[in-house]
């Protein structure tokens, strides 16, 4: 006989029952509003195509030879974005053990963590999937103040996070969560924040790195590493805790990680800031320009901050960074020097020489009246005198130095005064069988200094224009290095090519007598050499080697652009320089190889442009006369080396890293122009081309010797640095080999085997004289 069912004391039975209502009531009224949500009714959706193709803005990348980031083109968000397989796996870790534990086996609403939530009001922590926080940054938006708001937005939320479950694997959800997340200071995504607070890129991040990275998406303004380090630490050891939860690490490697102090080094990435910053202002005209031809199949215009494009440029990440090293080392170096030989007590008219005291007021208001702040002010109104009487007045300003920036007040009048006192460089290196632009260096201080010493900057070139003279003459009269002219001063008489005056250039030694060999007369720039030179060829004749060695720039026909009186950029001279390393052949120089928009598709590719300017043999006999520039020339610096007890003050003082004892087959060239105003120095190995141009932005403002002044001193080091470093680097494979000679060789280059030969002759003869 069974017992009877003992019936729920009456008492009771209207709590069960009434539970039990409100439970379905909850579940109905949950299921109402999600789907209220779903139809639209809380607010507009996102229909299928847009969770399909969520829209976000892509920074596009300037990506070097060497498939290594320059830098980003991005306006608001600098944004690339990753797959799930390129993200390590200590950061897969931490962002599910720490943002959505149980990720794999929900599908966009953790139920357990919502009631849990409801329960303890959100103490015992919230509730949001990953699926969800995607949806809140890409559809949903920041939390409204609203509660009622709030409570929609949280639908929403729900919605769109089970139908981007349906649409997307989770391994797609992760890869898109981590991709649109603002880290702060341009770090829009991952990659960015890994490049800008640790100067890594992902696959090189560290456990503790990640945990700060993953630590940072509950709140990255509040968890902001450079304004509360203590607390993102704090938030880093909290990572560590649920990674240990979730058995991805044990209490000792706990123990161990929390004892690494925080280690955050930021890297800002701005269109001021980073590598190859004068390089990305110029490709970014570049660009603009290109967008502007090259149109969508929509028709519309390439966006560069928005599109995502890819632009694989030629530059090598490692040389360019050499090159910046050897100009800031050398440049700091110079300028103190500067410094200290144009203080007020030496120097009255500092940063000018030889400048009367109008003609320096003059320099001051045409500087006052290209600023910005002179332009903002007449576009406000303000009178010429006003403008004026602002630039006399202190205000709080930052200003550049080789040892940091310095927070100061000061005359925006004296700011300027200040800033002409610095040098200037510029700096290319390009490898000449291609044509490729390896590094590129405008100027000192980008954020500071935003002239182009590269291709915008055009100065007069000295002696560096001399071996197109010397090209001329070998080509067309075919003249041996071991010629010999008589060291005489020589006129070529008026009107003869357009000279309205005799034209009878002097040595700037002063010193004159004897014959000298072509080598020799180039090797020590001896300008009565180049008068005769230039007599027996004609100045038009030279210009057009220039001009078809890519030289655009403005070239008279007149005979004093033997001694380089000429404007040229530093663009212009590697690429013409560039033709003599590869026999003959001119390839304009070219800074992009290739640019692809984001999916992958190429929309541009470079073709080299050549022509053939001077027979091989021509170029390999200018090449010889240019080795003996640095074997006994001007550049002979470059290989020897003075015991330190005899060195000179120049060579202790601003012949930085000397000495550098050179070895392998070098030819090159240095320039300096009247008054020490331009310094540059041309150098060539078999596979690399490189100039460098050091000067101030006035011509007024110089050394007062040619000691300090001259491009042996000023440009010289620069290159035999970044070369030094190049050599370190044997991967790059820069080139120690002698140059390639041509297939035919008529012309004689060994002027010791032709003088003792000659002396041979002369033995031979006295001695049939005498009958023997």
């Amino acid at each position: 006989m069974s017992k009877k069912k003992k019936a729920l004391p009456k008492v009771y039975r209207k709590f069960f029952y009434g539970f039990w209502v409100l439970f379905f009531l909850g579940i109905f009224s949950f299921s109402s509003i999600f789907y209220l949500a779903s139809i639209g009714y809380l607010g507009e959706m996102p229909d299928f195509r847009q969770l399909e193709n969520p829209k976000t803005n892509l920074a596009t990348q300037i990506i070097s030879s060497d498939n290594k980031v320059l830098g980003k083109f991005h306006f608001g968000e600098n944004r690339i974005p990753v797959q799930f397989e390129d993200l390590p796996k200590n950061l897969i870790d931490a962002l599910i053990s720490t943002e959505d534990e149980r990720f794999y086996s929900h599908s966009g609403i953790d139920f357990k963590a919502t009631f849990r939530a409801i329960l303890f009001l959100g103490k015992r922590g919230g509730a949001s999937t990953i699926s969800q926080q995607l949806a809140r940054q890409l559809f949903v938006g920041i939390r409204s103040k609203n509660i009622f708001e709030a409570l929609s937005q949280k639908f929403k939320e729900y919605v769109i996070a089970v139908r981007l479950e349906r649409q997307y694997t989770k391994h797609e959800i992760i890869s898109m969560y981590l991709n649109i997340y603002d880290f702060g200071y341009n770090g829009d995504g991952i990659k960015s924040a890994s490049n800008i607070y640790f100067d890594k890129e992902l696959d090189s991040l560290r456990i503790e790195e990640s945990a700060v990275l993953i630590g940072m998406l509950k709140n990255s303004s509040y968890y902001n590493p450079l304004r509360r380090p203590e607390l993102v630490k704090t938030r880093r050891d909290v990572v560590f805790n649920q990674m240990q939860k979730n058995g991805h690490l044990d209490q000792k490697t706990v123990d161990s990680l929390r004892q690494i102090p925080l280690s955050i080094n930021y890297t800002p990435q701005s269109h001021r800031e980073g590598i190859a910053t004068y390089f990305r202002a110029y490709l970014q005209d570049f660009m603009k320009e290109w967008s502007s031809k090259n149109l969508k199949k929509d028709g519309s215009k390439y966006n560069i901050y928005l599109d995502g494009l890819k632009i694989y440029t030629t530059i090598n990440y490692e040389m360019q960074k050499y090159a910046e090293e050897s100009v800031k080392l050398h440049m700091a170096n110079l300028q103190e020097e500067f410094f200290r030989q144009n203080t007020p007590k030496l120097n009255p008219t500092a940063p000018f020489l030889d400048l009367e005291s109008e003609d320096s007021i003059k320099i001051f208001k045409n500087a006052m009246k290209r600023s910005e702040r002179w332009r903002k002010m007449r576009e406000s109104g303000k009178s010429e005198e006003e403008m004026f009487e602002v630039f006399e007045k202190k205000v709080p300003m930052t200003i550049f130095s080789w040892k940091g920036e310095i927070d100061t007040v000061m005359k925006p009048v004296d700011s300027i005064r200040y800033y002409k006192h610095f040098m200037q460089a510029g700096m290319m290196s390009m490898e000449p069988q291609t044509g490729h632009v390896k590094a590129w260096v405008g100027g000192i201080n980008y954020k500071h200094f935003q002239y182009d010493h590269v291709k915008q900057s055009k100065r007069q070139i000295g002696s560096t224009f001399k071996p197109f003279l010397y090209a001329t003459a070998i080509d067309q009269l075919k003249l041996s290095p071991c010629d010999s002219l008589p060291d005489a001063i020589y006129c070529i008489e008026p009107n003869k090519y357009g000279n309205p005056d005799p034209w009878c250039p002097t040595n700037s030694s002063g010193n004159y007598g004897g014959f000298r060999t072509l080598k020799n007369a180039l090797a020590n720039s001896k300008n009565t050499i180049s008068a005769q030179l230039m007599d027996k060829v004609g100045p038009k004749p030279v210009a057009d080697l220039a001009r078809n060695l890519g030289i655009e720039s403005y070239v008279p026909e007149v005979p004093a652009i033997a001694l380089g009186t000429p404007d040229l950029s530093v663009f212009e001279m590697v690429g013409a320089y560039g033709a003599f390393a590869n026999q003959g052949i001119y390839v304009k120089p070219s800074m992009i190889s290739r640019i692809e928009d984001k999916n992958g598709t190429l929309l541009y590719e470079s073709v080299p442009e050549t022509k053939d300017v001077i027979s091989a043999q021509s170029a390999y006999v200018t090449l010889n006369l240019l080795e003996g520039v640095t074997k006994f020339g001007s550049g002979a610096r470059l290989r020897h080396d003075i015991p330190e007890e005899e060195r000179n003050p120049v060579y202790r003082d601003v012949v930085t890293g000397y000495p550098y004892k050179f070895e392998n087959a070098i030819a090159g060239k240095t320039g300096t122009t009247q008054n020490q105003s331009d310094g540059w120095f041309m150098g060539m190995v078999p596979n690399l081309v490189t100039g460098v141009w050091v000067g101030a932005e006035d011509r007024a403002t110089h050394f007062e010797t040619i000691a300090y002044g001259q491009g042996a001193t000023m440009a010289l080091p620069i290159w035999a640095m970044f070369m030094k470093k190049c050599y370190e680097n044997e991967e790059l494979g820069v080139s120690k080999e002698d140059f390639i000679g041509p297939e035919e060789l008529t012309i004689p280059v060994d002027c010791e085997a032709i003088q003792s030969l000659e002396q041979d002759l002369s033995e031979a003869k006295d001695l049939e004289g005498l009958g023997l």
